[in-house]
């Protein structure tokens, strides 16, 4: 076995953005209900009930982690469907009333794609522009609400780049003018405080995999007064607003989850944002030309988004697969696309330098020598593909 396919010696996961662990206080709770209590949570059995209250109990805690009553809860597939459910469900409701939408142009495909489905439908959309940090202005939405304007929808913490949002004065702005606002929280929720009452949020999309829970599962938070129209029909699950025999170990995973995450978060947002700047200040010392992507200081806790000139991203990504280090070139959800990051574009980098931009995102088990290893053995495999690039500047 030659040197190149030996085992490594360390192996450092980096990519919790696109999925997380479950954690084992997580999966023990779950358990039980792939078999023993496995009833379906609409049966009024003893069977039944038993998997009504582990039900009603998770859904206490995804909204104890959001400041939020429980009814206002819906369980999902995921964040896609709860994006999906917030922007159709308030579109064709509010269609009498208006017919504009107000979205960013960093947003996940999630909504992205979602908006240019309705815009086929007549629906109008205005993307609004980012400065070089990936932050949306205040001032600009404000700029953007017409008369016919029936929902603004823009992500709480970008998952790219890291950027947060200033949602809590976009939702000001909404409730001043009376527009319904929604949040893509999958990214922030259980990283840094998101209380939906007091940042004026009427929906609010998360994620049980991004934050140590089940894949398979999330939820949206809708606001007591916000009516909801299913999109998902048949029986009348989630008080008639999402049809579907519930995923009841899906669910209880979840709450932990949301659970643990709130207990935690204080302290684990500080460690991980001391983990993170130990990484952005070791890169940008020991790499020359490179460049940090997305606000320097309004950032989520665990997001590292790097550009490196002269070198391809994903060339990047494989050689330090080869060492036991896993990132990723932006969202999972777009990782096999060879087009740059829309993020990166929107936010006026140019081609050649997305191309090279790399994604790292801590966790739970990510330690200081986890960041030293990285440090050791990222800066020698930028060297070795700028020495082979016809960009660089040596090359040049």
């Amino acid at each position: 076995m030659t040197s190149e396919h030996a085992s490594p010696t360390r192996l450092v996961y980096l990519d919790h953005s696109a999925t997380t662990p479950v954690r084992p206080e997580v999966l023990s709770v779950m358990m039980p209900y792939f078999a023993q209590a496995f009833g379906n949570a609409s049966s009024i059995h003893r069977w039944g009930r038993e998997a009504r209250v582990a039900v009603e109990t998770a859904r206490e805690k995804v909204a104890y982690l959001l400041g939020a009553e429980p009814s206002e809860i819906i369980f999902t597939s995921g964040g896609t469907e709860a994006d999906n459910l917030a922007l159709r469900s308030t579109a064709y409701r509010l269609r009498s009333k208006g017919n504009h939408i107000i979205t960013s142009a960093v947003e996940h495909h999630a909504i992205l794609h979602t908006c240019e489905a309705l815009e086929k439908e007549g629906f109008e959309v205005t993307y609004l522009p980012v400065d070089k940090y990936g932050m949306v202005s205040v001032e600009r939405v404000r700029e953007a609400i017409r008369p016919e304007t029936i929902l603004i929808s823009v992500m709480h913490g970008q998952n790219e780049v890291g950027t947060i949002q200033p949602i809590e004065e976009i939702g000001s702005l909404a409730r001043e003018k009376g527009i319904l606002f929604h949040t893509d929280a999958v990214q922030s929720a259980g990283k840094v405080p998101l209380k939906v009452k007091d940042m004026d949020i009427d929906m609010a999309t998360i994620s049980s995999h991004k934050l140590y829970g089940p894949k398979g599962v999330g939820a949206l938070y809708v606001r007591k007064g916000v009516r909801i129209a299913p999109q998902i029909t048949g029986g009348s699950h989630e008080r008639g607003r999402r049809a579907g025999t519930e995923n009841v170990a899906g669910i209880v995973g979840f709450g932990e989850a949301c659970y643990l995450a709130e207990r935690e978060m204080a302290e684990e947002s500080k460690r991980l944002s001391d983990l993170r700047d130990r990484l952005i200040n070791g890169i940008l010392e020991k790499i020359p030309d490179t460049v940090l992507n997305g606000h320097p200081t309004k950032r989520l806790p665990h997001n590292v988004n790097v550009s490196f000139k002269y070198v391809e991203g994903e060339s990047i990504l494989l050689n330090l697969d080869r060492v036991g280090v896993a990132a990723s070139s932006g969202s999972a959800c777009t990782s096999g696309s060879l087009e740059p990051s829309h993020v990166l574009l929107a936010m006026g980098i140019p081609h050649e330098l997305a191309h090279g931009s790399i994604r790292m995102t801590l966790g739970r088990s990510n330690t200081v020598e986890d960041i030293d290893y990285v440090l050791e053995v990222l800066p020698p495999i930028v060297a070795r593909l700028r020495e082979m690039s016809p960009f660089s500047a040596k090359a040049n």
